[in-house]
């Protein structure tokens, strides 16, 4: 997650946004936008994952279980 915040901060992707959302040319828009949505919700995605994986390790941990 810590890897998505430093490239979602990058110069490089904050002008690829602003291409994606805010461009006042239709073309950039409808090029970028897919791209930087699908993005989004790979990063949502991942998030998800391990949200889950940490949440399930945690509730095994304190039940006292293990994996082996």
């Amino acid at each position: 997650m810590l890897l998505a915040i430093v490239l979602v901060l990058n110069p490089v992707v904050l002008d690829i946004l602003y291409t994606a959302f805010f461009s006042s040319e239709a073309l950039s828009r409808n090029i970028w936008q897919p791209i930087v949505l699908t993005g989004i919700a790979a990063l949502i995605a991942t998030g998800s994952l391990e949200w889950f994986f940490r949440r399930l390790a945690f509730n095994r941990r304190a039940r006292g279980t293990t994996t082996a």
